[in-house]
């Protein structure tokens, strides 16, 4: 990646950053897990019942971004594994730095 660039799975956006998650429910722990494919693979404990899952998905991405759980939405794929973030407020860069730790393999 040149210096600068940015993986597929953040990219700016006029509110702040979207980044592409693949949701994996029903896992044993929560958490960032690193990548699957091209997004952002990230653990939940919850089954997707009622929006317990994508509720538990944003609280996991507000904790590893350090920043308010009001600063997510869901801008889409609220009924999928396969969703876009909003992450209000912050770049797509700032987004890379605080996760990068967490995608180390």
């Amino acid at each position: 990646m040149a210096a600068g660039a940015l993986p597929g799975w953040v990219r700016d956006a006029p509110e702040g950053a979207l980044v592409r998650v693949h949701a994996k429910p029903g896992a044993g722990t929560a958490g960032v897990q690193g990548l699957h494919g091209d997004a952002l693979a990230v653990r939940v404990r919850a089954r997707p019942v009622e929006g317990a899952a994508n509720r538990e998905l944003l609280a996991v991405l507000a904790d590893a971004l350090r920043i308010a759980r009001s600063a997510l939405a869901i801008e889409h794929g609220t009924r999928g594994r396969e969703k876009r973030i909003l992450v209000r407020g912050m770049d797509a860069g700032t987004v890379l730095a605080r996760l990068a730790p967490r995608l180390v393999p």
